[in-house]
C-alpha cells in the first residue's frame, strides 16, 4: 500500500508539474463522421477535445460515456483535465433509435477520426488509449477485442496503446439482448459480447470494477471471467481491479488508477 501511495504521489506531481507549464484548450461539438447518414447521426456523433497547447505531442485518451447505450452525454471527465494528456469525450447514437451494431460503429469512427486528425490537437496518434464507464467501458472492450470494427475504418486495433474499462460488460450488453427479446437478467455470450472475441493481443487491458457485492448484475464476475479467458488465450498484460466499498458508479477511485496504469503502460513501451 505504501509503495502504491508513493508511486501515485510521484505520478501526480509529475503530471501537475507538466500541467502548470502549459495552457489547455477545449474544442467542442466536433463532427467525427465524414458522411453522416442522418441528421440524428450528425447531431450525436460529436467530440469534445481537451488538449495542451504547447505543441508537444501527448498521448490520447478516448473516453466513452455510460448510460446503458441509451442515455448519457459526451464528457471530458474533470479529473482527467490538465493532466498532460489529450482527452476526447465521445458522443454516439443510442440503441433506442438504432441498432447496437451502429452504436459500436460510431465508437470506431471516433477512433479513426482521432488517428487521422489527433495531431491537430497536440495528440500523439501512435499512443491512443480507449476508456469509458459502463456502456462506455463495453464499447472500449468491443473495439479492442473485435478487430473488425476498427479495420473497417482503416485502423488496426492492435495499434492501440491500452484499453482501460470501468465496469464494462463482459457478456452481451443488455441493450443487444433487448433487441433479441432476451430478458435483462438472462446472460448470453454472442457476437455482441467482449468475451466472444477473446484473443491473444499485444494491447494491455485493465479491467476496473466496483465491489462484487455492490456492483450491477454481476459485473465484477463478468470481468473476472474476461480476465481469466484472456490469460488462457495467451494475453500477456491484463489486470483486474475491484474497488471495495464502491458500487457501479466507481469512477471516483478509478480515475487515479487510469492515470497510473497509463503511465505504467507508456513507461513499459519506451
Amino acid at each position: 500500500m505504501r509503495a502504491f501511495i508513493l508511486t501515485f504521489i510521484f505520478i501526480g506531481n509529475f503530471l501537475l508539474s507538466f500541467s502548470q507549464q502549459v495552457a489547455y484548450k477545449t474544442d467542442t461539438n466536433i463532427l467525427y463522421v465524414q458522411a453522416p447518414e442522418s441528421e440524428y447521426q450528425s447531431t450525436r456523433c460529436r467530440l469534445d477535445i481537451h488538449y495542451p497547447t504547447s505543441g508537444e505531442k501527448r498521448p490520447i485518451i478516448i473516453w466513452y460515456h455510460g448510460g446503458g447505450l441509451t442515455g448519457g452525454e459526451r464528457e471530458v471527465p474533470d479529473f482527467l483535465r490538465e493532466k498532460g494528456y489529450v482527452i476526447v469525450g465521445v458522443g454516439y447514437r443510442f440503441a433506442d433509435r438504432v441498432k447496437v451494431e451502429q452504436v459500436i460503429q460510431d465508437a470506431a469512427k471516433a477512433v479513426a477520426f482521432m488517428a487521422r486528425a489527433g495531431g491537430k490537437y497536440s495528440g500523439d496518434t501512435s499512443k491512443i488509449f480507449l476508456s469509458g464507464h459502463s456502456a462506455g467501458g463495453y464499447l472500449a472492450l468491443m473495439l479492442g477485442l473485435n478487430k473488425d470494427y476498427l479495420e473497417r475504418e482503416g485502423y488496426d486495433a492492435d495499434k492501440l496503446v491500452g484499453v482501460i474499462s470501468f465496469s464494462g460488460h463482459g457478456i452481451t450488453h443488455f441493450a443487444a439482448r433487448k433487441e433479441q427479446g432476451i430478458p435483462e437478467k438472462q446472460p448470453i455470450i454472442d457476437e455482441y459480447a467482449p468475451l466472444f472475441w477473446v484473443r491473444k493481443s499485444p494491447v494491455p487491458f485493465v479491467l476496473l470494477t466496483g465491489d462484487r457485492e455492490l456492483e450491477m448484475l454481476g459485473r465484477y464476475e463478468e470481468n473476472a471471467y474476461l480476465k481469466r479467458m484472456l490469460l488462457l488465450a495467451g494475453h500477456q498484460d491484463v489486470k483486474l481491479m475491484e474497488f471495495q466499498g464502491y458500487g457501479h458508479g466507481m469512477t471516483h477511485p478509478g480515475f487515479p488508477i487510469l492515470l497510473q496504469e497509463m503511465e505504467r503502460i507508456l513507461k513499459a513501451q519506451r
